[in-house]
């Protein structure tokens, strides 16, 4: 066990803990819990969106990835850059003038039904345990390789920490934690991109050339169809990554940290910028881990590839910069999951206890408790789940919750905002459609059935044969949508009318 290590580690574990006992003096009610009181400027939502989004399959999952399979690797990096222009363009002003502290609201704007508000909440859970389990399992491999624990040791220690920070400070500690840790992250993989760089004397032409020698691969390490030999599935990816952003709970939860549109633009467009940064300098991160460190050392640490760029940094920097950036990504998983537990938690106990169970009469006392009770559960069903999740490529998770997020939140999420005709019925049918053709197809993918044994959760030959889903299951979600509202004969254009003047105005009063 390196010393190094042990000290950066227990210095962000202190930072983070210092934020939380700071925000817990500050968090006395949900909407502080939910939203921080709806207090961050543009700027500090902008890093916070950026900590939440660049999680664990951003800093370990696309290393890995563009390190073992070049070009189809670096998909991953486009799909998630461009998704930000849907948000910017279609989601984010209309989001925060229409809800209060979940998706689900927005959605209830115009379709006052339990029902409706119910089914928005299922899906959010659902996404949620996606994308926390990805965050879990590059956590456990990460702290296995760096203290010689077992896995599940491990898991359990980050488990612990995130629920910590939830319980006690809510969205004020969360924000705060993923601004620090999107301003480590961004120096870390800067300094990095600068090793690797030098490394080629600086010339990106020549690292180009360089690695069509530098890996077993050879040329075909730059081109598409190492590991997406079927063009469908590589469109299918891109579908999922491209529009699942803008159906994430946990990132569409962050616009409801500030106080106006005005300002949620601002943070996109923050956010935007720095991600498209990062994005960029994972090309040298990729690279470096594969001509540096090697496809073999790189699956013999972790067979996903998850520890590319841990290994990476020792190679380019010792101890300290292995340590430094093994720090950083535990910090970056930290901040994710604990975002991810709050979106969770405020689905249950915001949208089915507040809304459904109590019908919107609970107390501040009650509606906090069970916002606590609810990160408790939702924590300890990740943590059961990503214990045997440990051989997956944690890119991979992440992509099959932004498959859901696209199929089972966007279309609705259009269609409210957008669509005059639009109704109760369409809601219903386009969220349930897309939610179960997607976990239906995952099911029976190569993602989980494989003929190689160990290379996915079962043995045998897939039913369905792409490994993403979306090219079927998002069409499915907005036809699901359109044919339910077609099929229903109820309509309420009054209701329209006062939502689109509130989704472009922000005006939070009925219209008389």
């Amino acid at each position: 066990m390196n010393l190094t290590v042990v000290i950066l580690f227990l210095l962000i574990v202190a930072m983070t803990l210092a934020i939380t006992y700071y925000a817990a003096k500050r968090t006395n009610t949900a909407n502080e819990f939910y939203t921080a009181g709806g207090g961050l400027t543009g700027w500090q939502n902008g890093l916070a969106i950026s900590g939440d989004y660049l999680s664990a399959a951003s800093f370990l999952g696309i290393a890995g990835a563009i390190a073992l399979s070049g070009f189809d690797g670096f998909l991953f990096s486009i799909g998630y850059l461009v998704a930000y222009l849907v948000v910017l363009f279609i989601v984010a002003e209309p989001l925060r003038n229409l809800g209060k502290y979940t998706l689900a609201d927005m959605i209830n704007s115009r379709f006052d039904a339990k029902k409706v508000r119910a089914t928005a909440a299922l899906n959010t859970i659902t996404i949620v345990i996606f994308y926390m389990i990805a965050q879990l399992v590059g956590a456990g491999a990460l702290i296995k390789l760096l203290f010689g624990i077992d896995y599940w040791l491990a898991v359990l220690i980050v488990g612990v920490m995130m629920t910590v920070y939830v319980l006690f400070g809510g969205m004020t500690a969360t924000s705060w934690v993923q601004i620090i840790k999107a301003v480590l992250l961004m120096l870390g993989t800067i300094i990095i991109s600068f090793l690797v760089l030098s490394r080629f004397n600086f010339n990106i032409f020549e690292m180009f050339s360089t690695m069509k020698t530098a890996t077993p691969l050879g040329e075909a390490y730059l081109n598409p169809g190492v590991k997406y030999k079927v063009p469908l599935d590589t469109l299918s990816l891109m579908i999922a990554l491209v529009f699942g952003t803008a159906g994430l709970p946990h990132i569409l939860m962050r616009f409801f940290t500030v106080r106006d549109a005005k300002t949620a633009r601002s943070s996109v467009i923050w956010a935007t910028w720095i991600v498209g940064i990062f994005y960029v300098m994972t090309i040298f991160l990729g690279f470096g881990a594969a001509a540096f460190v090697g496809a073999d050392v790189i699956q013999a640490s972790n067979a996903a590839g998850n520890m590319a760029a841990p290994l990476l940094a020792k190679v380019l920097g010792g101890d300290i910069l292995m340590s430094f950036v093994s720090a950083v990504a535990f910090a970056t998983i930290l901040a994710v999951v604990a975002g991810l537990v709050l979106s969770g938690a405020s689905a249950f106990a915001h949208d089915i206890y507040g809304q459904i169970i109590k019908k919107g009469k609970a107390s501040e006392k009650e509606q906090m408790l069970a916002a606590k009770y609810a990160s408790l559960g939702v924590s300890v069903f990740s943590i059961l789940l990503a214990l045997f999740a440990q051989n997956l490529n944690v890119a991979f998770l992440v992509s099959l919750a932004f498959c859901v997020a696209a199929s089972a939140n966007l279309p609705v999420i259009i269609f409210t905002i957008y669509w005059k005709r639009f109704n109760t019925a369409g809601a219903m049918t386009g969220m349930i459609s897309g939610l179960a053709s997607a976990l239906i197809l995952v099911a029976i993918s190569p993602s989980v059935i494989s003929p190689v044994e160990g290379a996915a959760l079962f043995t045998g030959n897939p039913i369905f044969p792409l490994t993403n889903p979306a090219l079927l299951s998002v069409p499915i979600g907005f036809i699901g949508s359109i044919i339910g509202t077609l099929v229903s004969s109820k309509q309420d254009a009054k209701r329209y009318a006062e939502v689109k003047v509130k989704a472009n105005t922000g005006y939070r009063e009925p219209l008389s």
